[in-house]
């Protein structure tokens, strides 16, 4: 319709019209207004609440059995339901330093910049890479499973040089394939993964983190699946970068991780030409956020609280408990397993007992089973969880976990019961 011109005297009618949203008055410029009516609007109307969130939630309860998570203690989970406080109370500030002495204590380090990413292990991950290493610049990741694939993956997306050395599964990296490929590759950074958690294997550390100070790189170790569970020396063993996850052997929900970094790490960070591509995993604002510096702690992001209150109490249990103590029973639940698994006629993946990690083992799937059938049975009939392979090992192992709250031989027991059973039962056809 076209704008038609408007008399003085029915100006006011036209504003009671357009005041419901009718139409628009506009001033021509000549002593007079124009009338422009709008187009009819269509009429809308909340659609109605999901019918599933009208109910109650249903978490029904399960033996978790497999990479992890674990279960997590009554104590840890009672934790999470605590009252919540501000990121910047002080109540909350003493929580993140007991968190931050309990990491510290985990690790066996007394690095200063030692804290927990707000994020699961894949966080730390991103967060060890993208403080360390600089666009262009060469990051080697040691591949011997899923994780030294993954930790390429996340470089590459960086925008940096990635290089690989890789070992068949089932095996680690000597100290001569570690000088071999920085030798040649000569990387900013080296990934080597303490606990590979896809093919069962723990890697050896010794003398990795002074020969990299060597040609100098800066050293990222992985033990999202070992801390807690084996023997664990940072300081001793020289490593520049070290995190791990809230929810293996701590036994805390997923969703925070902890980190440190040592003093060739920090220098790298320091003396960076670019500003760490990451503003939320920024180790300097970081570090900040959680009092390891000497200035006021400033506003970085909003922590998990809850999650955060989790892993002191999980830090907490670890603490009680002790760390050698702690140790000797993931040691000899793992022995325990692998006596049964022997009777049984099965055969662990790795063969060198001194390779195996005890918190994550896998068992070669013999040849006429169904493995993805045999976890369906197990879950289905005894609500305990167990896993198939991961990456290059999907298919040819189960993988059964043995950390934290878990860790126990009656456990051990009854997944040993549970996994002949299912195998008994889920035979395939010959046919």
């Amino acid at each position: 319709m076209a704008a038609r011109a408007l008399s003085k005297a029915n100006i006011i009618s036209v504003y009671r019209y357009t005041s419901l949203g009718t139409g628009v008055i506009n001033f021509s410029g000549r002593g007079r207004f124009l009338y422009r009516p709008a187009c009819k609007m269509a009429s809308t109307k909340v659609s109605g609440p999901p019918a599933s969130l009208l109910k109650p939630i249903n978490v029904p309860n399960k033996t978790l059995m497999g990479p992890g998570p674990s279960n997590a203690s009554a104590r840890v989970l009672a934790a999470n339901s605590l009252p919540l406080l501000g990121h910047l109370h002080p109540e909350f500030c003493t929580i993140m330093d007991e968190i931050k002495a309990g990491v510290q204590y985990a690790f066996q380090t007394k690095n200063e910049w030692t804290f927990a990413i707000s994020g699961t292990g894949h966080a730390a991950m991103e967060a060890s890479i993208v403080n360390v290493v600089e666009r262009g610049e060469v990051f080697l990741s040691a591949c011997k499973g899923i994780w030294g694939e993954r930790a390429a993956g996340i470089a590459e997306r960086q925008g940096a040089d990635v290089r690989k050395i890789v070992k068949p599964l089932g095996e680690v990296f000597t100290l001569e394939d570690i000088e071999k490929g920085l030798q040649e590759h000569k990387p900013a950074a080296l990934y080597l993964c303490h606990s590979e958690s896809s093919s069962g294997i723990l890697q050896p550390l010794e003398g990795v983190g002074p020969l990299c100070a060597k040609y100098n790189c800066i050293l990222i170790v992985d033990t999202v699946a070992s801390l807690g569970g084996v023997p664990f020396f940072l300081d001793d063993l020289d490593l520049d970068v070290v995190y791990s996850g809230s929810q293996k052997v701590l036994s805390a929900p997923p969703g925070s991780a902890p980190i440190t970094f040592g003093p060739r790490a920090r220098a790298k960070i320091m003396n960076r030409k670019t500003p760490v591509a990451s503003y939320y995993f920024d180790a300097k604002c970081l570090s900040n956020y959680w009092g390891c510096d000497d200035g006021p702690r400033g506003y970085h992001h909003t922590g998990p609280i809850s999650s955060m209150y989790a892993l002191r109490e999980a830090l907490a249990g670890l603490a009680e408990e002790g760390l050698e103590a702690c140790w000797a029973r993931h040691k000899e639940c793992a022995e325990h397993l692998y006596k049964g698994v022997e009777e049984m006629g099965l055969q662990m993946l790795v063969k060198n007992k001194d390779w195996r990690l005890p918190t994550v083992n896998t068992i070669c799937v013999p040849e006429g089973v169904d493995w993805k059938a045999v976890t369906v049975y197990v879950m289905k009939k005894y609500a305990i969880e167990i896993s198939g392979g991961l990456g290059p090992s999907a298919g040819k192992v189960w993988r059964i976990g043995l950390m934290g709250e878990n860790c126990k031989k009656g456990n051990v027991d009854l997944v040993l019961k549970a996994l002949k059973e299912g195998i008994d039962n889920c035979k395939l056809s010959k046919l």
